[in-house]
């Protein structure tokens, strides 16, 4: 098992190890984590590479699960099981990144935010959640459910509402990630 997927085991349930991860793949959002990092890892035509895409697209059709292959997603990746989050393109997300279920973290197609977001380290997005555009999300933030963000998050913040308002607070996703690696 390599270390980003130990690491994204470790995040979900705290567990390591071969018995960790038979138990790990029965959740569907590890599931998917799984198949995930195995596309990423093999990219191009293999035998390999077909395979864990076929698996990747089945668990995207049954669980709703949507991930662009070619986003990079730091160790310690947490999905909610049964979230279908959509992640569209070749974003970058930092470690320990939770994210709940109908998160939609997309491109902005027009303006001065025109293009994808790039989110830090321990970041926390709460359910319903929309993150758009070419902007910079901090470490260590707390994206509350249902929230619009479009603009710049600083480092040590809580976003909520729709318009975002940010709310700046010292760690701000403590008791919302377990299991930091």
């Amino acid at each position: 098992m390599n270390s980003l997927i130990a690491t994204d085991l470790f995040q979900h349930f705290g567990l390591k190890g071969t018995k960790g991860l038979i138990k790990g793949l029965k959740y569907p959002g590890f599931r998917y984590t799984y198949f995930f990092r195995k596309v990423s890892e093999h990219p191009g035509l293999s035998f390999c590479s077909l395979f864990y895409r076929m698996f990747l697209r089945r668990y995207r059709f049954k669980y709703g699960f949507e991930i662009n292959p070619d986003a990079k997603i730091g160790k310690g990746f947490y999905l909610t099981s049964h979230c279908s989050p959509v992640i569209i393109g070749p974003i970058k997300m930092g470690s320990n990144c939770n994210v709940s279920h109908c998160v939609t973290i997309g491109r902005g197609i027009a303006g001065e935010r025109k293009g994808r977001p790039t989110i830090g380290d321990n970041v926390w997005i709460g359910a319903g959640s929309i993150i758009v555009g070419k902007i910079i999300i901090g470490n260590d933030v707390l994206i509350a459910p249902n929230t619009f963000v479009n603009f710049d998050v600083p480092d040590h913040s809580i976003v909520i509402g729709s318009p975002g308002k940010i709310i700046a607070k010292e760690n701000p996703t403590k008791d919302y990630i377990n299991f930091t690696v």
